[in-house]
């Protein structure tokens, strides 16, 4: 049965940074492209970037140049970087496969 599980959220003052993971199994992960999306309350889930199995990347621009998504093919692990976090940034962050899986979200609260 695929997992997807997330962990690395929590509470942060602006300006500093978190280090998401999501950790796959039960399903392929190797050359399956990967996204973490978030979901801000009442506002819908959006892309935040995306990973291939070759390592192209793509951004959402509110996030371009402070964030970075990474992966270890040999850990089925995705990581998400997020440096510079702002108070807009707070959101629940989800891994997503583009087989059709979702982890079950990670808070992230940007907040002095």
């Amino acid at each position: 049965q695929p997992q997807l599980v997330e962990s690395g959220g929590g509470l942060v003052q602006p300006g500093r940074s978190l280090r998401l993971s999501c950790v796959v199994s039960g399903t392929a992960f190797r050359f399956v492209t990967m996204d973490w999306y978030r979901q801000a309350p009442g506002t819908q889930r959006e892309l935040v970037a995306s990973i291939s199995g070759g390592g192209n990347t793509n951004y959402a621009d509110s996030v371009k140049d402070r964030f970075t998504i990474s992966r270890d093919n040999a850990e089925n692990t995705l990581y998400l970087q997020m440096n510079s976090l702002k108070p807009e940034d707070t959101a629940v962050y989800y891994c997503h496969s583009r087989l059709g899986y979702w982890g079950q979200g990670t808070q992230v609260t940007v907040s002095s």
